[in-house]
């Protein structure tokens, strides 16, 4: 029997969750899945996914818009906080199963609605134990599992990657790739270490790539320093990936900070803070080294140790690579195809 699956993510720009949404259709339709995108009009994830092998049906992003989008399928899955609402009033009308993957530790609202609506889903899936576990303590009555985030397999155009390593010449570069919100990434942080090095280590070179509200703030933090580069948002964050010496992510929150799997899979050594999810994929000292949030000088330190050496660096790296392959978008698909089965009589 074939099922037919609504992916909903109305969420605004493109991110962690949006591209993990693209990684899951575009690895699901190998199978030949057949699927829907309900999705915010004119947001990013709608022009990336239109014309090609999912049915994409832009909506306005409130409830009622997603819920109307939601007919015809058999298993609607919510990927943003808000649509698991119009999921619940779908199911509501029409019995239609639904799961919704939690990929933030925020709170849950706290009001009748939201119980009700979480507790009907089939699964509440979270990308992490940590994310887990919020949603267990919220209502112990919801069918709760783990399945963690995965590598995004990025292409590496070889000519490309040794351009962008050439544009920094003989530079140590230090990469850092997410959206510029100072406030989940703390990349105050990395400009106030960045400042710090430029005298002491000229070798250094902080490249930021991606765009963000923050961008123009982080800039003028940065008016000083000769030693910070802002890519804005690229395409070929792969091609930027290859291109880096060390990789950071020195956030204040992050759900599991799926990006640094990114870094992992090119082999690079990678510093991130512990919060969050993020200890379930970088294990200090063996594939990675954790640092405490909104501790720059942690940050400084675990940087000049790795630029310092080399046999560190690869070791960290080739143990990230290993990591990594475990995490890859065809795992993950291939658990939640089997929760999506398990929700409708006679798939499988």
């Amino acid at each position: 029997m074939t099922i037919r699956i609504a992916h909903v993510n109305v969420s605004r720009g493109f991110r962690g969750g949006e591209r993990q949404t693209q990684l899951l259709i575009d690895e699901l339709a190998k199978d030949d899945v057949q699927q829907v995108l309900v999705v915010r009009r004119g947001e990013a994830l709608a022009r990336r996914m239109q014309g090609g092998h999912v049915e994409v049906r832009p909506v306005s992003g409130n409830p009622i818009g997603v819920f109307q989008a939601t007919r015809g399928v058999d298993v609607v899955h919510v990927h943003d906080g808000r649509s698991v609402y119009g999921a619940y009033l779908r199911s509501l009308v029409s019995e239609t199963a639904y799961i919704v993957t939690r990929r933030v530790n925020n709170p849950i609202g706290d009001h009748w609605f939201a119980h009700a609506a979480y507790r009907r889903a089939g699964v509440v899936v979270s990308v992490a134990r940590e994310i887990a576990q919020v949603v267990e303590r919220y209502d112990s009555r919801i069918q709760s599992q783990v399945i963690h985030s995965a590598s995004s397999g990025f292409i590496v155009d070889s000519t490309k990657s040794a351009a962008i390593r050439n544009s920094f010449a003989d530079k140590f570069v230090i990469g850092h790739v997410g959206a510029l919100d100072n406030r989940q990434k703390g990349q105050e942080f990395i400009i106030e270490v960045a400042r710090e090095l430029q005298s002491s280590n000229p070798e250094f070179e902080f490249v930021f790539v991606g765009d963000g509200d923050d961008e123009q703030m982080l800039k003028a933090a940065a008016a000083d320093c000769t030693n910070i580069t802002f890519t804005g948002f690229v395409d070929n964050v792969g091609d930027y990936l290859a291109a880096f010496n060390l990789f950071i992510l020195p956030s204040n929150k992050e759900g599991i900070g799926g990006i640094l799997l990114d870094a992992m899979d090119q082999a690079l050594p990678v510093i991130a803070a512990r919060v969050g999810g993020v200890p379930e994929i970088v294990r200090d000292g063996s594939n990675g080294i954790l640092i405490e949030s909104a501790r720059p000088d942690q940050l400084k330190s675990a940087i000049l140790s790795l630029a310092g050496s080399a046999q560190l660096r690869r070791t960290l790296g080739e143990r990230g690579r290993e990591f990594a392959k475990n995490l890859t978008p065809g795992v993950m698909a291939r658990k939640y195809l089997n929760i999506y089965q398990s929700l409708v009589p006679g798939a499988g």
